[in-house]
């Protein structure tokens, strides 16, 4: 998704399209016989795609003149994979598209604005902030399917051991992080070298990558200079474990975490099914969920994430007309519900969140912090943004580049992918 396609994935990528296309490709389906769309899921397919499946089948049974084929797509090579796909006119007729991605696919008309379609058609009941992460230029593009934010996720029991509470600024977190070493041996926090990870260490300084509205790049501003002094501020100290620059960074922090090897981490809610698979957490009551600290400037938040379901515009009208139907059926609040029960994922709808949901302590928890989630700009751009701070901020963390150097090289970096903005 962020380093490109190497030749042989490439050519991977174009063999899927063309055997999974739905605009392209009408087989399985003929003017006497069901039409088969196809959805490219691009969710986890050990926890998550099961339970899509099971919905597919119940779609099935009450729609005989649709047919469903899923195609699950990793995560990390979807982006490219139905950019190619779509360039070419042989995308799948629906795609799980992260938030960030659904702007930058609207732009070059691969997908079909759905307002006043059936798609859309419980728009009202929708979190208003996730409609309007959908849009591009006035129109929307995805229904919100999940959502999710990241938060400060805790071991209560270590923390309770060594008599501090959930931290509501970095520099509590610093001090509580000590308190638990001392108290328990075990290091308080674990910090992320991922751009993703860092950004509510912007937020928390009243700034980000850039200034979508102004046309210009503050990755390299003062306040962003501030904020990224304080995330790599929390990998050396007492109980602040040393930053992990490997490929697999990644899974180290979450298998230490979900086995009690570390009080603290940033997570998403993506993970509640995983944790509970921890040693550390076969009491689901003890993992603790509070807002990311806040920065200097008393403000806290966390990206807004999660996925849409957006339709190819390159579909025929009776292919477009079934993934229609489709989406409206996956986004309902009864098919939001049975998902977040099986697969501990935030529905995007009010009415989702039923009692026996929000008896998930991991569901409450993240629903609680959502009130604080920073929603992206509507720039397509926006997420390729990421990319260069992916490459510099492990380069911070590991010593190998100073805070300026690697800020400075991630400002040049990021003006080639928005070049009308200014410095």
């Amino acid at each position: 998704m962020r380093r490109g396609i190497a030749a042989s994935a490439l050519v991977a990528s174009l063999a899927l399209a063309a055997t999974a296309c739905g605009g392209g490709d009408d087989s399985g389906s003929d003017s006497s016989g069901p039409v088969t769309i196809t959805w490219w899921d691009t969710s986890n397919a050990t926890n998550e795609a099961p339970t899509y499946k099971a919905l597919i089948k119940e779609f099935e049974a009450a729609n005989k003149d649709i047919k469903v084929k899923y195609v699950n797509v990793q995560f990390d090579q979807a982006q490219n994979k139905f950019d190619t796909a779509a360039g070419s006119k042989g995308a799948p007729d629906v795609l799980r598209s992260e938030v960030g991605w659904t702007p930058a696919f609207a732009k070059k008309s691969y997908l079909l604005p759905l307002d006043g379609t059936e798609a859309l058609a419980d728009q009202a009941k929708f979190k208003p902030n996730l409609i309007e992460q959908a849009k591009y230029e006035g129109k929307t593009y995805g229904v919100p399917f999940v959502t999710d934010t990241l938060a400060l996720v805790y071991n209560k029991s270590l923390f309770e051991k060594a008599g501090v509470e959930a931290p509501k600024t970095w520099d509590d977190l610093k001090k509580a992080a000590a308190t638990i070493k001392s108290k328990t041996g075990v290091d308080g926090y674990w910090g992320s070298t991922q751009a993703y990870y860092a950004q509510s260490f912007l937020y928390g300084e009243g700034t980000d990558t850039v200034d979508a509205g102004a046309k210009k790049i503050t990755v390299n501003s003062a306040a962003a200079k501030k904020a990224y002094g304080t995330w790599l501020s929390l990998f050396d100290g007492k109980g602040l474990h040393k930053a992990d620059t490997t490929a697999d960074a990644y899974a180290h922090i979450q298998d230490a975490f979900v086995n009690g090897k570390v009080a603290a981490i940033v997570q998403g809610p993506w993970e509640i099914t995983n944790f509970y698979k921890g040693s550390a957490f076969k009491d689901k009551a003890n993992l603790g969920i509070a807002t990311v600290p806040a920065g200097s400037t008393g403000k806290a938040g966390a990206p807004t994430g999660g996925h849409n379901l957006s339709v190819y515009a390159g579909s025929d009208a009776a292919h477009q007309k079934a993934a229609l139907k489709f989406v409206n059926f996956m986004t309902s609040a009864k098919s939001q519900s049975t998902i977040a029960l099986k697969n501990s994922t935030l529905p995007t709808r009010d009415d989702a969140y039923t009692a026996e949901v929000k008896a998930d302590p991991g569901i409450a928890g993240y629903q609680g912090v959502l009130a604080a989630a920073q929603p992206r700009p509507a720039l397509p751009e926006y997420s390729s943004l990421w990319g260069p701070l992916d490459t510099e901020l492990p380069k911070i963390a590991g010593g190998k580049e100073s805070l300026d150097k690697g800020l400075s090289n991630a400002e040049t970096a990021i003006a080639k992918l928005v070049p009308d903005f200014s410095k």
